[in-house]
C-alpha cells in the first residue's frame, strides 16, 4: 500500500504495479466511496452546512424555500388525509 496521505480515501494511488495490490487498492477505494455515500449522518451534516452557508448569503431566498417546502408538505399531508378519509 502507498503511504502517501495526500490522496483521498476514495482514490486509487498511482504507481501500483502488482495486480493483486492494485485490485486491493481499487476495492478499498470503492468500499470507501460506498461508505461515504451511504453514511446518512455525514451526508445530513454536509447538507446542513451547505444550507446554513446559503442562508447566510441569501436569507430571503432561504426563507422562501422553507415556506415553499412547508406549503408542499402541508398540501401532501392534506391530500393523503383527504384520500384516506373517502
Amino acid at each position: 500500500m502507498s503511504s502517501d496521505t495526500n490522496i483521498p480515501r476514495t482514490a486509487v494511488p498511482y504507481g501500483i504495479t502488482d495486480p493483486v495490490e492494485a485490485a486491493r487498492a481499487e476495492l478499498k477505494a470503492a468500499l470507501s466511496a460506498i461508505e461515504e455515500k451511504v453514511n446518512v449522518p455525514k451526508q445530513v451534516g454536509k447538507a446542513t452546512t451547505k444550507a446554513k452557508a446559503y442562508a447566510e448569503r441569501k436569507p430571503g431566498v432561504a426563507v422562501a424555500a422553507v415556506v415553499g417546502i412547508a406549503i408542499a408538505t402541508g398540501a401532501l399531508v392534506w391530500a393523503i388525509a383527504r384520500s384516506l378519509s373517502r
